[in-house]
């Protein structure tokens, strides 16, 4: 038996609010993030570079996000989902134990919403765990076309006896996906209400953390000021078991 701690974040790209106002929080989520103690952190809206930001900031870290957020001790992977004016932006994944391989898969519905999927194979006590990224689109049948074509290559690209973890922004305000996501034999705490967004005033589940051969166990979601600063989203943490 192995516990694992698993965290989901939408980061909004370390940067929150808009004007004059606009501050850098990427230095705030670091400690954030080791916070977490998690064997395994899935994250959102995370920037690989913004020519523009970086001026902007005089603080701007060396490293891209991903790297940055990446405590002593864990492996970094980030992939590109959407290519902007200024730079680039998509999921990652921080991880304790050893990663074996990294795929990236297109998702985007339509030209105005660029999406994919994060793919990880990782080495956990020994066996492989299958660890999938998403960001999900804004509008409900997008995501309905995104959770089939996430069917599609889970079949391809994942066995069917190994365990797999689904995290992310899946934008489900509604919880439309929880049928949809059991019927790929996706598994999560939907017994649980575990709102995430807006981070100061929580009242919509958009985070959530799907499972197939592992058992859930736990579930949380931190709150108070510090964390509705950081970003638009609160994290979510999990404990499952292997």
């Amino acid at each position: 038996m192995t516990l694992l701690r698993i965290a989901t974040y939408n980061i909004h790209k370390g940067v929150q609010g808009l004007g004059p106002s606009k501050r850098l929080e990427i230095h705030n989520l670091g400690h954030a993030v080791e916070q977490f103690d998690a064997d395994i952190v899935c994250l959102q809206e995370v920037r690989r570079h913004n020519r523009k930001l970086e001026k902007a900031f005089t603080r701007w870290p060396d490293l891209d996000q991903a790297g940055y957020l990446s405590p002593e001790g864990y492996e970094s992977v980030y992939r590109t989902n959407a290519v902007t004016r200024h730079g680039e932006h998509g999921n990652a994944l921080l991880s304790r134990w050893p990663v074996l391989d990294v795929k990236h898969s297109d998702v985007s519905d339509h030209r105005f919403e660029q999406r994919g999927l994060l793919h990880t194979q990782l080495l956990v006590d020994g066996q492989d765990l299958h660890v999938i990224v998403v960001h999900l689109g804004l509008i409900h049948a997008s995501r309905e076309r995104q959770v089939r074509q996430l069917g599609h290559y889970i079949a391809k690209e994942v066995p069917e006896s190994a365990p797999l973890v689904v995290a992310g922004d899946f934008n489900d305000w509604s919880a439309k996906l929880l049928k949809p996501m059991r019927d790929l034999d996706l598994q999560t705490f939907d017994s649980l209400r575990l709102p995430t967004y807006p981070s100061r005033l929580p009242l919509l589940h958009l985070d959530r953390i799907y499972s197939r051969g592992l058992k859930p166990l736990s579930a949380h979601v931190p709150h108070g000021r510090v964390w509705s600063r950081m970003s638009d989203h609160l994290p979510l943490i999990a404990e499952l078991e292997l």
